[in-house]
């Protein structure tokens, strides 16, 4: 619920060479970043650009939070019983923590992290908000809807507080203070109450002169800050949907920053860029604006780590700027309780849009023309800017560089190119950044023509035998220069994956061989060329059978012997026929038996049956007695494609096995 005044150095800075620090160019950013806090709630920030390191000030958990610029904590200063305010002293030796709940003002070493001393106020009752101005250090107070504003001198042995400095207006409960940057002037807003007074004192000392008090149009301020020069005091309230800027001499309305929702924060780095924060589940959470400026250059959004449909949403006052206006500070909450510190590190330059656009495709060889626009809305181009144009093709595929442009002074552009290079062409147009606008790039990309050469493969829908090895060929036609070609095979079945079997350049004829060695399954091969900066990728695909391995053997005979020209094997009419299948094993599959027997003269068929594999590739089938004599019979099994429960094989027929029946 704060707002935290630049340090003396920086405010004398500030008023020597504000225009060097406005326009000098930043150097390479580091990146914006978020961290989770172990704290219920942040009542305020102080950021110490000596040592690296940001304070905050849980008062739900009696601690001050020291954390890194990266929002790591570093340190945990306990027994601070409901802090809230802090303030650090111009050399960033000391920070000063309003302890709220015992009524003094805690002193800590900032090399060490360590509490040094504390500071009673002679009666004053729970201090809240702090400011340091020159030599003094600035407290508000008051409980019970008497509120106050007091100061003590640090540099003294024993500091006394001088207090009942408010003047002619009685604040409901502690207000909001804020020092201005040359240390002469405090402001102080209600912040406990619904009014929207705002108050600006002349100070001398330890000693404050009331220079105008004045409702103005706040609900209850979060946090209050004067302007980079001094000249003005924003305001941040939960109404209106604006940050107000007003006189500091008689507070009269001079501008309005159009944030758009809920104030919760405002502070004003440095080099004089205005940051605004509202309280927002669906917009944004921070905008900043150059002074008097009535766009932001910048916002920020903290996303939603709950499971609500709102955002996380800043604490009230918990915004901050680095002492040297590169970085935004803030701290955000979810609904769900998780507090996360935010650094926004190149918040003083806005985003400029870049388009490029390139045709589609384009012909080889042949010149083409990209155009495009550098724009930037908060701050327009007006003037011609340089471009850098990065070319990335197959000869180059970490890119060079192609060309520089200058836009047009409506930041428009063109460049032609006429690339020797086919297939994806992609065109990178680069925009430095200057010191109002951050760095941009932007792509787009042509497929540029390129010929197709010849490509094929052997032995399509060639049919064979399991366990034969078969040699497959490629052939390539004319290329560039590339002439690598890679044969894949791929089986049949879920359970053998594709996988590469040759791979290199052809010969001087243009083949390439693999020899794939026993067969055991169909198979589609494919050569894959990968194309070069003249030729298309060309991929084809052949599919090569393998018939299954089957065979059926009779068992359980007492002899066998020839009828006819084929072997047979005797069996008694009442002795049990057995059959044994071996086929090559896959999941599910199921093998068919046929049997015919021999009558009037002819083979003729009976009942055919699918018989199910077992896993070791193996089928004994218990057939049964034949009963009568006399009879021819014969067996045979077959794979068939598609209704044996697969198709990873081709069909193939076993050679029929007969027997004859016997007394």
């Amino acid at each position: 619920m704060r707002r935290r005044a630049l340090p003396t150095a920086t405010a004398i800075a500030v008023l020597a060479g504000s225009a060097a620090l406005s326009v000098a160019v930043p150097t390479a950013a580091v990146a914006d970043s978020v961290h989770s806090l172990r704290v219920s709630t942040v009542a305020d920030m102080a950021v110490d650009g000596v040592h690296k390191r940001i304070y905050l000030s849980a008062p739900q958990n009696n601690a001050v939070v020291v954390t890194d610029y990266a929002g790591t904590e570093v340190k945990r200063i306990t027994g601070l019983a409901g802090v809230h305010g802090l303030a650090l002293s111009p050399d960033s030796g000391r920070l000063y923590a309003a302890v709220t709940d015992t009524d003094t003002i805690a002193v800590i070493d900032t090399a060490t992290n360590t509490k040094t001393a504390s500071y009673e106020l002679g009666g004053a009752d729970a201090p809240e908000d702090l400011a340091v101005a020159g030599s003094a250090l600035w407290f508000s107070y008051g409980a019970n809807g008497d509120g106050d504003i007091g100061s003590l001198d640090p540099a003294q042995e024993t500091p006394q507080a001088v207090l009942d400095q408010a003047g002619d207006h009685s604040f409901y409960g502690a207000p909001v203070i804020a020092a201005s940057p040359d240390g002469t002037e405090l402001a102080a807003g209600e912040h406990h109450s619904s009014g929207g007074v705002v108050a600006v004192y002349d100070l001398s000392g330890t000693t404050a002169t009331q220079r105008v008090v004045k409702a103005l149009d706040g609900n209850g301020y979060d946090q209050i800050a004067f302007t980079a020069d001094g000249a003005q005091v924003v305001t941040a309230s939960r109404y209106p949907y604006e940050h107000p800027a007003y006189s500091a001499t008689d507070l009269s309305r001079v501008h309005t920053y159009p944030s758009g929702d809920y104030g919760a924060g405002v502070a004003v780095s440095s080099r004089g860029m205005v940051a605004t924060g509202t309280w927002s589940w669906y917009h944004d959470d921070v905008q900043v604006y150059r002074p008097g400026g009535t766009k932001p250059i910048r916002t920020y959004e903290f996303g939603n780590t709950s499971t609500s449909t709102g955002g996380d949403t800043l604490l009230d006052g918990a915004m901050a700027w680095s002492p040297d206006g590169a970085t935004i500070f803030a701290v955000s909450k979810s609904e769900n309780g998780n507090v996360r510190l935010h650094a926004y590190t190149d918040p003083n330059r806005t985003i400029p849009t870049l388009t490029v656009n390139a045709p589609s495709t384009a012909t080889r060889a042949k010149s083409l023309k990209v155009t495009g626009k550098l724009s930037s809305g908060v701050l327009p181009i007006t003037a011609p800017v340089k471009l850098t144009v990065t070319k990335t093709d197959l000869a180059s595929p970490n890119g060079k560089t192609l060309k520089t442009v200058t836009t047009a002074a409506n930041g428009t552009y063109s460049f032609t190119d006429t690339p020797a290079t086919g297939g994806k062409v992609t065109y990178k147009v680069s925009y430095a950044g200057d010191k109002e606008r951050r760095p941009v790039s932007k792509s787009d990309a042509v497929e540029v023509s390129r010929s197709t050469t010849a490509l094929t493969l052997n032995k399509n829908k060639a049919v064979y035998e399991y366990g034969a090895d078969v040699t497959f060929t490629a052939h390539l036609g004319t290329t560039y220069k590339n002439r690598a070609v890679k044969i894949y095979a791929d089986p049949y079945g879920s359970d053998k994956p594709k996988k590469l079997v040759r791979s290199g350049n052809v010969n001087s004829a243009g083949n390439i061989s693999v020899r794939l060695d026993n067969l055991s399954r169909d198979v589609t091969l494919s050569a894959v060329y990968a194309g070069d900066a003249r030729y298309k990728p060309r991929t084809v695909t052949n599919t090569v059978y393998t018939r299954a391995r089957t065979s059926v053997a009779l068992s359980g005979h007492y002899k066998t012997g020839t009828i006819g020209s084929n072997r047979y094997a005797y069996f008694h009419k009442k002795s049990k026929v057995y059959a044994t299948e071996s086929m090559n094993y896959y999941k599910g599959r199921q093998f068919r038996l046929d049997i015919q027997v021999y009558a009037a003269g002819a083979w003729r068929s009976g009942d055919s049956e699918y018989i199910p594999l077992g896993t070791a590739g193996k089928t004994k089938i218990d057939m049964g007695a034949v009963g009568v004599a006399g009879y021819k019979f014969r067996i045979r099994t077959a794979y068939i494609n598609g209704s044996s429960g697969d198709n990873v094989n081709s069909t193939k027929y076993s050679t029929w096995k007969y027997f004859y029946s016997t007394n």
